[in-house]
Parts: C-alpha cells; sequence; structure tokens
C-alpha cells in the first residue's frame, strides 16, 4: 500500500490555513485494517441480517477503520542547526505513537498538531506498510532562522528600538508563528499604552527564506474633525426638528484640538483637546464619536458633539472691607461675547468710605496667534480709605486737617483712582498653541490719575495724624492734589502645580519689574522689582478623612500638603506714598490687620502653611506668616507707617478652616501678634496662595 495516499499541511506566511483533503483509508490490502472496530461484527453465516432497522441506526455512518502504526519517522531537518528541538516538538504534538491503532481521523488531527505548533511552513505524513504494521513518515520543512523583523510603513511611530527589544530574545532561531503572534500582541500593546487605540499589527505580509520577517501596520490616521451643536439629550434638532444653531465660532472650537487631518488618531492627544475644550468654561459637555470611513480602511472622521452652557450671569453681594466698609455689589458678565471666547466684566460697588466700578475685556487667544496669546485690557474707577493712612491697632488715622478724636468725621483721607491698562500674556511654548510651557511672559501698560481727597470729593495735598500735633505728611508726590502715573510692566511666571486651584506638588513663581516714567512735573519716576515663590511638599500626616486612609484597591484622596512661599520686593526712585508696600492682612501677615505691620519701600514675607482636609469639603491648616520692611518705613515720604506706629516688622501663627464652595474656598482664620494676646481673625476668599 505504500504511496497509495498521504497527509499534507502547508500554509506559511498565512497562519492558520485550512488543511488539504486526506484520501482514503488503505484498502483490505493491510490486515490491519481489515478487521472492522468492536460493536460492528458481521451477521453470522447462513443468517438473514436484520432488516427494518430504525431510521436513525440507517443513518449512523460507518465507523472509521483503525491501523496499527509500527514506526514513526521524522525527515526533513538533515543539517537544520536545531533538529533535534524541532524533532521533539513534533514528536510532542503527535497523539500517535508506535504501537497504537489510529484512523485517518486521529492522523489528520496530528497533522494539524504539528503544524500548530508553529515550527513548520510544511508537513507531510506518509503510510508505509510494512511486515509488523504500518510505518508513519512524517517529512517537515522547518520555518528560517529569523535574521529581521520590519514593518511595511515607511515611517511607523514604533520605535526601531522597540521592535529590536521585543524580538531580541527570537533572532538567531527558528521562526516559531505562535510566537510572531504573541511579539506582535507586545507590539499592539505598546501602540496602545501610547494612545495610538485604532493603531493594528498584522501579518506577517512576508516571511523571506534568509528569515525577513516583515509585518502589515495600520496606525489609523484622522480623515477630518467635524463640529455640531446637540442639547443635553444629544440630539442635532430642537423640538421644531430644526437644526441647533451655537452661539459659539467655529474657529473657537476648533483651534483647542490639535487632532488634525492626515494626523495619527492618538486617544490621549484627544482627551488633552477635550480638557482644553472644558477648560474654556464655554462647554457644559462634549461627546466623541469617531465615524470610519468605508472608502478609506483605517481612517476616521471625529466627530465632536458641543453642548454650550450659558455664558451669560448677574450676580449681586454685601460685603466688608476696611477700606470700603459695608458694601454693596453687582456684578455683569458675558464669558463668550459674540460667540468669540471674550470676556467681558462689568462690576460695580458702593460702601460706607467710598466705591469701585471697572470694565475688562478678556481675550484667551488673540485669533491667529500661533503663541496662543493672551490680552485682557481694563478701565476703572474707585475711591477708597487706603490702609497706608490708618491704623487700626492703634486707632490712628491720617485727616486733612489733624482732627481729634479719631472719629469718623469726613475729614479722613481718601484716594481716587482713574485709569486704564492692557496686557499680554504669551507662554514661551516655541509657537506650539498645545504645547503645556511652564513659562509665561507677560507686558502690561498703565496710566491712571490718582488723587487724594476727603469723603466730599475735595482735592487735598496734606494730612496728619489725628491727635498728633506737628505730624503733617504728604499724601501725593510733589504734595500735588493730583498725580498722573505712566508705567509698563514686563514679568514672568512659572508653574508646575498640579492642580491650579488647591495643589499639593509643584512650584510656582513670579518676577516682574514694572518703570513709572514721568510725564509732567507731578508725575513720579520709580521702579518697582517684586518676585514671588512657592513650593509645595505632598505629605500624609494627619488622616481623619477617609480619602486619605484607602483600602486596598483604592484610589486616595488625600489634598493634603506643606506649602512654603516667600515674596521679595524693593522700589527704586520717587516713590508716593499711595504706592509703598504694605504688610499684613489676610493675604499678608495674618496676625495683623491690612497694612498694620508696616509701610516701606523694601519688604520681605515668608509663610509655612500645612494644609489637610476634615470632611469632603472642609479643610483645616496651620500656618506661620512672617514679615519686615527692612527698616524702610523712613524712606517713604512723610514716613506714615512710622507715625501711625505701626512696628515695621513681625511674625504670627495661627489656624483656620476652609469651606469648598461652588465660587472657591472660603478662610475663617484666627491669628496671633508676635505670641501675644493680640489676636485677629480673618475671612477671605480662596487660599492665601
Amino acid at each position: 500500500m505504500a504511496g497509495s495516499f498521504g497527509f499534507r499541511a502547508s500554509a506559511l506566511p498565512a497562519i492558520g490555513a485550512a488543511l488539504p483533503a486526506i484520501g482514503a483509508m488503505i484498502l483490505a490490502s493491510a490486515p490491519a485494517l481489515a478487521q472492522a472496530p468492536p460493536g460492528n461484527k458481521p451477521a453470522p453465516k447462513n443468517q438473514p441480517a436484520k432488516k427494518n432497522l430504525p431510521a436513525a441506526a440507517a443513518k449512523t455512518p460507518p465507523a472509521e477503520k483503525q491501523v496499527l502504526i509500527s514506526e514513526v519517522a521524522i525527515e526533513g531537518l538533515q543539517g537544520h542547526p536545531e533538529r533535534e528541538r524541532l524533532e521533539l516538538a513534533a514528536y510532542a504534538a503527535m497523539v500517535t505513537t508506535p504501537g497504537t491503532r489510529v484512523t485517518r481521523s486521529q492522523l489528520q488531527n496530528d497533522l494539524s498538531a504539528i503544524y500548530a505548533s508553529g515550527w513548520f511552513s510544511d508537513v507531510q505524513i506518509k503510510p508505509i506498510d510494512g511486515p509488523l504494521g504500518v510505518r508513519l513518515v512524517v517529512t517537515l520543512v522547518a520555518n528560517p532562522v529569523l535574521t529581521k523583523v520590519s514593518l511595511d510603513l515607511a515611517k511607523p511611530k514604533l520605535p526601531p528600538q522597540v521592535i529590536k527589544e521585543t524580538f531580541a530574545a527570537d533572532y538567531g532561531k527558528t521562526l516559531n508563528l505562535n510566537t510572531l503572534q504573541q511579539r506582535m500582541q507586545e507590539l499592539q500593546k505598546w501602540y496602545a499604552d501610547q494612545g495610538y487605540s485604532l493603531a493594528r499589527v498584522t501579518g506577517p505580509g512576508r516571511v523571506s527564506p534568509d528569515g525577513d520577517v516583515q509585518l502589515q501596520v495600520r496606525e489609523g490616521t484622522v480623515a477630518g474633525v467635524d463640529v455640531e451643536f446637540i442639547n443635553k439629550e444629544g440630539s442635532t434638532t430642537n423640538d421644531k426638528g430644526q437644526p441647533i444653531k451655537g452661539k459659539t465660532k467655529l474657529y473657537v472650537i476648533t483651534r483647542e484640538v490639535s487632532l488634525k487631518a492626515g494626523a495619527l488618531f492618538n486617544r490621549r492627544t484627544l482627551e488633552e483637546d477635550i480638557k482644553r475644550l472644558y477648560g474654556t468654561g464655554l462647554f457644559g459637555d462634549v461627546k466623541v464619536t469617531l465615524k470610519p470611513l468605508p472608502s478609506e480602511p483605517g481612517k476616521v472622521t471625529v466627530v465632536l458633539g458641543i453642548v454650550e452652557q450659558s455664558s451669560g450671569s448677574l450676580s449681586g453681594g454685601l460685603g466688608y472691607s476696611q477700606s470700603q466698609g459695608v458694601f454693596g455689589q453687582i456684578q455683569l458678565q458675558d464669558s463668550n461675547l459674540w460667540g468669540k471666547a471674550w470676556d467681558l466684566s462689568t462690576n460695580i460697588s458702593y460702601g460706607q468710605y467710598g466705591g469701585l466700578g471697572d470694565i475688562s475685556l478678556s481675550n484667551p487667544w488673540i485669533k491667529g496667534n500661533k503663541y496662543r496669546t493672551s490680552m485682557r485690557t481694563r478701565i476703572f474707577f474707585s475711591r477708597e480709605v487706603p490702609q497706608i493712612f490708618q491704623s487700626e491697632n492703634n486707632s490712628y488715622f491720617a485727616t486733612l486737617n489733624g482732627d481729634s478724636p479719631p472719629t469718623n468725621t469726613g475729614n479722613e483721607v481718601a484716594v481716587q483712582r482713574i485709569g486704564a491698562s492692557v496686557q499680554f500674556v504669551r507662554p514661551l511654548n516655541g509657537g506650539n498653541p498645545f504645547k503645556k510651557a511652564p513659562w509665561n511672559l507677560i507686558l502690561a501698560f498703565g496710566g491712571q490719575k490718582v488723587t487724594p481727597m476727603d469723603y466730599s470729593g475735595t482735592a487735598a495735598a496734606r494730612a496728619s495724624i489725628a491727635g498728633q500735633p506737628n505730624s503733617n505728611i504728604c499724601l501725593a508726590y510733589n504734595c500735588a492734589t493730583e498725580n498722573q502715573l505712566l508705567s509698563f510692566r514686563l514679568g514672568t511666571a512659572y508653574s508646575t502645580l498640579n492642580d491650579p486651584r488647591n495643589p499639593t506638588k509643584g512650584n510656582f513663581f513670579t518676577a516682574s519689574t514694572e518703570q513709572f516714567m514721568s510725564v509732567g512735573p507731578d508725575s513720579p519716576t520709580f521702579n518697582r522689582l517684586r518676585a514671588s515663590a512657592t513650593h509645595y511638599i505632598p505629605v500624609n500626616w494627619i488622616k481623619i478623612f477617609k480619602g486619605c486612609r484607602p483600602k486596598n484597591g483604592e484610589t486616595p484622596d488625600c489634598k493634603q500638603a506643606l506649602a512654603f512661599q516667600g515674596t521679595l520686593g524693593t522700589m527704586v526712585g520717587d516713590v508716593p506714598p499711595y504706592e509703598a508696600f504694605c504688610l499684613g492682612g489676610g493675604n499678608s501677615v495674618r496676625g495683623y490687620y491690612t497694612c498694620d505691620l508696616g509701610v516701606g519701600k523694601s519688604m520681605a514675607e515668608a509663610t509655612i502653611e500645612y494644609r489637610f482636609p476634615l470632611f469632603k469639603i472642609i479643610s483645616g491648616e496651620l500656618f506661620v506668616d512672617a514679615g519686615t520692611t527692612f527698616g524702610s518705613q523712613a524712606d517713604i515720604n512723610g514716613n506714615p507707617g512710622g507715625k501711625l506706629g505701626k512696628p515695621g516688622d513681625g511674625f504670627s501663627v495661627g489656624t483656620g478652616l476652609i469651606v469648598n464652595t461652588p465660587v472657591g474656598p472660603l478662610r475663617l482664620e484666627i491669628a496671633t501678634q508676635d505670641f501675644t494676646s493680640n489676636y485677629r481673625f480673618n475671612l477671605g476668599v480662596g487660599w492665601k496662595f
């Protein structure tokens, strides 16, 4: 029966190809095959076969014949460097061994198993008759030895080093198609880890005899980005079936999206784009849909479903400040003026001692500017009682005629300012508006007219300390009733904070120089230098809040930090008294009232603060503040700080509670002055720094 039939499988480089058909089993010439399997005995002689069998039995296919295997021989691997390893792999894949009886299906399964081991590009099984049974000759063609792996793309995102490291253990060894599949999955995982979630690694597209394997890669390309306005339910039409028209200009949306037509789709990039869209504050929701292009496999259109939120607001309230006393406030704002993302804000407040009004217009991104430069213009009017000319601790205050006793007679000094300013902020991003640049450059211009006066609006040039004879001081530069200030400011800011609202890690630094230029006899020339640095260290010392005690598998939620801040400033030139550095208050040394620590030409402040959560919306703080004017109070014309009894330097130790509200953190603090019995309560909005 030799050569009467055989089994064969060959499919490299295609993986999992169908096996060829197997021929008929050996005929009666092989004695072993002539035996019928148990349960299928022939009818005895001279006895008729049973008739009228059930239908199920009539349809049962005949059982396969079995053949006795006397020997299994492997051929085709002579001279191969890994002959022994491959022969063992082939033997291990087979169920058939010498001495066993097998059927045609079992031999076919062995053929498939050898091929499925992944080591061979061609497999043949040929039975040969022998005196003791059938000898199986298994002829194998091994896959080539792997020498190189490449991709079918000219410039793939996948670095060559990643391919080299992935296949490092396989080079110089016989290619195994199963191992190749695993390595391809590793490459696929690299793409997924890098955010290329549409990328697919398939193949191999080609395997050369010298072991060069080429894989097929489709990385996923963006065909375009479409924008459609939708309602909260996700519909693109209103109740009347009409398309929803958005207020926001399309360029305001698309400029925040870095994914452009022709770019590779990246999930991380899209997530950052969506974060920027939310960061504008203009949109309540952004829904993303990916639409594949049937005509161009591997390409998708990114569809952004935009849900706009109301951009206009009207608010008002009551408050108290040392400079205005009890005051009422009203604010009108539109954060998306004309659909261009411009923020127009009008704020008016009126209090016991004065009032404030300003109109500001902010453009977060000047159209067409590749640096993402922003601009803010402001026109303002204010009249308030400056704390530079008052002392809460000593009950001293400057009056226009030296009236005593120190009561509010209407003669207390007020300062009126009318002016305008414009400011530009440019991130140092090298012209890439999507790059997170820690450094920003700030350029500002401003001009204002400053008039010292009394409550009635009568201008004045001099004042004296109430109850202190011969304490005459000038209220403005050159003892004039009016000063003109014209300035430009150059500054920089650096930030690596992990959260701009409540950071627990990172650094923040600002530095600026502001030059005031003379434009007339009552216009001073001086320069103000100022720098501030903040550093946050995450800690987990107090674990009252349950988020600071996560269980196994839970994500910690513990905004707890040790924070440090230092500020330095000095001025050079003819400094008007109302422009002096002012130390003390809720955003300075908190044990002192506003400006009650010192009024100087130079200053330094430092704070160490420990912040820790207590409950979900309530946090606690412990702090130490210190400040000094470096003895420069007398350098201010008239020495208002010294004459009002302000010490010029001091420190405070305190604690507080912070309540997180929709409008921001509210602080309630208590602090002591220099460890004395003098305490001060402070109510503030937002963290000190």
